[in-house]
């Protein structure tokens, strides 16, 4: 008789669990795909709107991915925050250039299509001093 370990956990392991584990992971990547593509297409068949609106706030995301050679990568991510008329506040994903060329209370007019964003329009601003 033997009286060291049974092997036979292991064959339990890969036999069950692993399968379990990989469904599960392809599963969440699946849904997360899915969302993504449904996502792209209510933005598709959503009207392409242009409405009045300000700019309320500003803000960046900074993230920093460290290298395996010891250096680390920066890259950073802008949105701006758009009031309309009627209160209603959304938030787009900018470039650089836009952002840096936006301020808060900047008036005109939003262009989006769903949560894609196409472009403001600013008006501009006209000083009642003379």
């Amino acid at each position: 008789m033997g009286t060291g370990p049974d092997p036979s956990w292991m064959f339990d392991f890969t036999g069950t669990v692993l399968p379990i584990f990989l469904a599960v992971v392809v599963g969440i990547i699946a849904v997360s795909a899915g969302r993504g593509l449904l996502q792209w297409s209510r933005n598709n068949n959503a009207p392409l709107q242009s409405i009045p609106a300000r700019i309320v706030s500003k803000r960046s995301e900074v993230r920093q991915q460290q290298a395996q050679d010891e250096s680390s990568r920066t890259s950073t991510t802008y949105y701006l925050t758009y009031e309309a008329e009627d209160g209603v506040r959304r938030e787009f994903k900018v470039d650089g250039h836009e952002y840096g060329m936006s301020a808060e209370g900047d008036k005109g007019m939003l262009t989006y299509q769903g949560t894609r964003y196409h472009g403001f329009q600013r008006r501009p601003h006209y000083s009642t001093a003379e």
